[in-house]
């Protein structure tokens, strides 16, 4: 966290973009879909696309964003798996910054999940933080569920 505070420094305007159906982009290599392997009722199946549930998807995943996200990576974007936040100093820099990674999704075939985008906001949610100029919070909604957890009533 410390990292993504020293990048974030002196942004103020944010956008959050998240994937649709990210894993299922990655195809398996040919010759390897017996790897994936396993047995129903009726016969033995093999997967041609990566299963989130694989045990690679989130590594083979993430090479994949780096790479597509490479030259802009701790500059204008921070990226965990299928989650990408765009920061910015100004809006005019902003607009330009989330142009780059919309155009870099469409070249590689990657697709946004329109209702959970945040775009050109003072303040987002990433990986369980509020994000904003003022740096990283703790979202409080989350807190609140913890506070608000019962009590046990035995042992």
């Amino acid at each position: 966290m410390n990292q993504l505070l020293t990048v974030l420094k002196g942004s103020t305007i944010f956008s959050n973009i998240d994937l649709r159906r990210a894993y299922k982009l990655l195809t398996i290599k040919k010759g390897d879909e017996h790897l994936t392997a396993f047995r129903a009722n009726y016969g033995s199946y093999e997967y041609l696309v990566m299963q989130f549930g694989l045990t690679d998807a989130p590594a083979s995943f993430q090479n994949l964003v780096n790479d597509i996200f490479e030259d802009f990576l701790d500059v204008f974007v921070v990226v965990y798996l299928d989650d990408i936040m765009a920061f910015s100093r100004s809006e005019e820099e902003h607009v330009k910054h989330v142009t780059s990674v919309l155009q870099r999704l469409r070249e590689n075939n990657l697709f946004a999940k329109a209702s959970k985008c945040v775009l050109h906001a003072s303040s987002v949610e990433y990986l369980g933080y509020v994000v904003s100029s003022e740096g990283l919070n703790m979202d409080s909604s989350k807190v609140q569920q913890i506070l608000n957890w019962p009590q046990p009533r035995n042992i």
